[in-house]
């Protein structure tokens, strides 16, 4: 399945992408986040376990456990705080 990923704020910083196109057999949003963190280096580290990362599917806010769908937009981004 296709999957169209975008990168926000410090991720968007550390992983050096702004969004990617990638290929993906996983199933849902949490499985797909697991995937991109196996791939080790700085997406290990933008989305480790222990970070607090949001995601959304399609520009709504989503639970990782959310299934994904062919040729989706998957979001991920640090919480942020207005002022």
């Amino acid at each position: 399945m296709k999957v169209n990923i975008k990168y926000f704020a410090a991720i968007r910083e550390s992983v050096g992408l702004g969004h990617e196109p990638v290929q993906t057999q996983t199933t849902t949003l949490g499985l797909l986040r697991d995937e991109l963190i196996a791939r080790g280096g700085v997406y290990a580290q933008s989305l480790a376990r222990g970070r607090a990362v949001r995601v959304a599917l399609n520009q709504v806010m989503s639970d990782e456990s959310v299934a994904l769908i062919d040729d989706c937009e998957v979001a991920f981004f640090p919480p942020v705080t207005g002022g």
